[in-house]
């Protein structure tokens, strides 16, 4: 059973450590979902806004540093400008 449970961890790493390095190179179709896993993976939790903030998504750190972006519709897709941004702000963080 430990073999099994140690395995499954070493999957889920493995699997973070894979997204984080797709993540840094700054992919042309990174989702939505894939970057939330990347922010909570850095401590970022989603902070909900209203019922009023339309697409906008804000997430919020121990430090109270926020990341506020749209959530991508109609597709799924982050835009690489985006992601270049939620980058700088993690370095400004000394999180990269």
């Amino acid at each position: 059973m430990v073999a099994k449970c140690s395995f499954i961890v070493y999957n889920v790493f493995m699997k973070i450590d894979k997204l984080l390095d797709r993540f840094l190179n700054n992919p042309k179709d990174l989702t939505f979902e894939e970057l939330v896993q990347v922010l909570k993976y850095y401590g970022f939790n989603e902070v909900k806004t209203g019922k009023t903030s339309g697409s906008r998504c804000r997430f919020c750190n121990e430090n109270k540093r926020i990341i506020t972006f749209h959530k991508p519709h109609p597709k799924n897709i982050i835009k690489p400008y985006v992601i270049k941004d939620i980058i700088f702000a993690l370095k400004q963080e000394n999180l990269i």
